[in-house]
């Protein structure tokens, strides 16, 4: 189980067993339960919930547009206040400019290897990001790993922070799935940490990274971030972390399992991507 997954398990009222036994039985920390962090003031709320529209509907805009945009709505921000913030939710314009999703200098990078491919089969290609999530008084990180070709959500996971935990977690799930050819993510530090990078070369996936600046290079991820906010986030108005998990579970499977993709012949990724036979090419990469 994730981390928040064991958190949600914890009774904090201690009728039954108390925290200290609850914490050891869980592997969690027991400092971490008696920590209530302070919930972020409204305005700061807001001011994300808004940076995340503009971006989520003009991902070619920077923190410069976006800035421009929320003065002209009468919000009173400054560039720097808004790079922080787009800094702090994962955000990165795909125009060229300062890299906001920032990786530690001594850690690898590697080249873009898409630039002249596309997905052929399923499992070929697979794309992994971040993307953040409002909730009514907060908000959370999403993780999904995309299979390109059928655009099949193969694992994903929610948050309360940042932490590389939970990205973690999820590659170990995709990979037990199955192993693509090639594996494609931004050149944030989640992602060009050695933990991430140690978990693909182990099982010889080659590595690609998007360009600096460039979220087109993941393009299609994108476009699911798009889809998830637009039909299910922002409808849904999520009150805490447990309706989110719960709302996004419920959608994730109507969106693999039930919606028709139009790039798809209106076949739903999951039909796609299950044209693959169990016969063991599904982990090499293989064609069917």
């Amino acid at each position: 189980m994730s981390r928040s997954e064991r958190l949600a398990l914890v009774e904090r009222d201690g009728l039954v067993l108390p925290l200290s036994v609850q914490a050891e039985l869980l592997g969690l920390s027991r400092s971490s339960l008696y920590y209530q962090p302070m919930p972020p003031a409204p305005a700061e709320i807001a001011l994300k919930h808004r940076i995340d529209e503009i971006y989520t509907a003009h991902p070619f805009y920077g923190s410069r547009r976006i800035t421009v945009t929320l003065r002209n709505e009468k919000w009173i921000v400054s560039r720097k206040g808004v790079q922080r913030h787009m800094r702090e939710m994962g955000l990165v314009g795909i125009c060229p400019g300062p890299n906001l999703s920032k990786r530690a200098l001594q850690q690898q990078v590697y080249p873009y290897l898409l630039r002249s491919v596309r997905a052929a089969y399923p499992n070929h290609i697979w794309g992994i990001d971040i993307t953040y999530i409002r909730l009514r008084a907060g908000w959370m990180y999403l993780v999904a790993i995309l299979d390109w070709f059928s655009r099949y959500v193969v694992e994903w996971e929610l948050d309360q922070t940042l932490e590389i935990g939970f990205v973690l977690e999820t590659v170990d799930r995709a990979l037990a799935r199955a192993v693509p050819v090639l594996w494609n993510s931004d050149q944030g530090s989640h992602f060009t940490s050695p933990q991430y990078i140690e978990r693909l070369t182990q099982r010889d996936v080659q590595i690609s990274m998007d360009g600096k600046g460039r979220a087109l290079d993941n393009v299609f991820t994108e476009r699911l971030w798009r889809t998830v906010k637009y039909e299910n986030v922002y409808l849904s108005d999520y009150a805490s972390p447990k309706d989110a998990r719960e709302g996004l579970a419920e959608y994730l499977e109507f969106y693999n399992g039930e919606r028709p993709h139009q790039a798809l012949g209106y076949r739903t990724p999951a039909a796609v991507y299950r044209t693959i036979v169990s016969d063991g090419r599904a982990s090499t990469g293989e064609p069917a």
